[in-house]
């Protein structure tokens, strides 16, 4: 009688067991950053650009400065990337990084760029966690696909110059105004802006008063 429930109790041990179920067995970024096994990936790719031409420079010396760093395509990749890069508040003057869809340079004459323009914001150089924050907040809205009009979206910006920090997130176009103010006030929610970004052409201003949100 006693080995009958000693097999009974084997048995109901044996089936009370905790079956891993099949999301367990990855390990993502979000439970364990070190050992992750599993990867999210974004809608398009996007690559990291660096840039330091000096305070003399020229367009010939801007291109040599412009690298490329890498491309991403996961979110994963996303935070392995931006986790071991410098902040962009520690950046020296005159330094820019740059995150565009892949194959789109982060310049204005690029065919995607050429008929844009941009969106952007400055902060003071004292606003160092502002700016680290704006910066995380505009790119992760750009490779989480915020946007209504996705499409709109080349790329962002961060630059530091003397007294000043600017985020700029740039369009492929600026002739409709209904499409670049949805993109604008996506901008502004998404990185938690506190204050008024301007809508400027890349190719020649445009007249009367700019597009503000």
């Amino acid at each position: 009688m006693a080995q009958h429930d000693n097999a009974s109790s084997s048995s109901n041990n044996n089936n009370n067991l905790a079956v891993p179920s099949e999301e367990s067995r990855y390990i993502t970024v979000f439970n364990d950053p070190v050992n992750f096994n599993a990867k999210h990936p974004l809608h398009n790719s996007w690559t990291f650009w660096f840039d330091n031409p000096g305070k003399k420079s020229t367009v010939s010396t801007w291109e040599q400065s412009l690298k490329e760093l890498i491309t991403i395509d996961t979110v994963e990749d996303f935070w392995g990337v931006y986790n071991n890069i410098m902040k962009a508040c520690d950046l020296a003057l005159n330094s820019n990084y740059h995150l565009f869809k892949q194959g789109i340079k982060p310049m204005w004459e690029d065919p995607a760029n050429k008929r844009g323009g941009k969106w952007s914001i400055q902060l003071p150089r004292k606003a160092v966690n502002e700016i680290d924050s704006i910066w995380l907040n505009t790119m992760l809205a750009c490779i989480g696909e915020a946007f209504e009009h996705e499409e709109e979206v080349c790329g962002t910006v961060v630059s530091v110059r003397k007294g000043l920090f600017r985020i700029a997130l740039w369009t492929r176009s600026s002739d409709n105004q209904e499409k670049a103010m949805s993109v604008g006030r996506t901008f502004k929610s998404s990185a938690n802006i506190d204050g008024t970004l301007e809508f400027q052409s890349h190719d020649t201003p445009k007249a009367g008063k700019p597009w503000t949100v």
